[in-house]
């Protein structure tokens, strides 16, 4: 191939790149919640629609990471396993309240749904999920899937509840939250 040609072919698509980021960044920018409302805490719309079973949506509310996690039939049967070995299995624990709502299984509304604060109340690092049952580094033989917090070795099941004798002193927090619709989540409001 003639190089001139080649060097013209390679910035055509350079600029093509450019101005297509150039384009789509405002457009999807536009559809975030404003740096105000995110800031001050103030309830924001989440469209849940796009998210797949056994995938997540992580959105920065107040600071803090929430994740949307939308469950399969299998990460659900694994809080049936792990009911026994977390530590607070219907989060009653008052240093960090769970909203009545909340204080179930799944800790949730839907099952399926699962909203929740991706801090570990150990020290405030953030947990990685680790959704897949079975032997893996640093976690157990038996892992029913979870979550893992890098910095202590706090373990948490797949509804946040965090196993017994964790350096962790309780489940991660469920902020409010109430669906609009099927396919829309208010995060900071709870509807009656």
């Amino acid at each position: 191939m003639d190089p001139k040609r080649r060097i013209w072919l390679i910035a055509t698509g350079v600029s093509a790149c450019v101005g297509t980021a150039a384009t789509a960044v405002p457009f999807v920018e536009s559809m975030e919640p404003s740096d105000v409302a995110r800031v001050n805490g103030e309830p924001i719309e989440l469209d849940i629609s796009p998210i797949q079973p056994g995938q997540k949506l992580i959105v920065l509310w107040r600071g803090q990471p929430v994740w949307v996690l939308r469950r399969t039939p299998q990460m659900l049967a694994s809080l049936k396993m792990t009911q026994n070995l977390v530590a607070d299995p219907f989060s009653k624990n008052t240093q960090y309240s769970t909203p009545p709502w909340a204080q179930n299984q799944w800790r949730s509304i839907k099952p399926e749904y699962f909203v929740f604060i991706d801090i570990c109340t150990h020290l405030g690092c953030a947990p990685n999920l680790r959704a897949t049952p079975g032997a893996q580094p640093g976690l157990p033989d038996n892992w029913p899937g979870g979550f893992l917090c890098p910095c202590h070795g706090s373990r948490y099941d797949l509804a946040a509840r965090v196993f017994k004798n964790m350096p962790a002193p309780a489940n991660m927090v469920v902020p409010d939250y109430a669906f609009i619709n099927d396919k829309k989540i208010l995060l900071g409001k709870h509807r009656a």
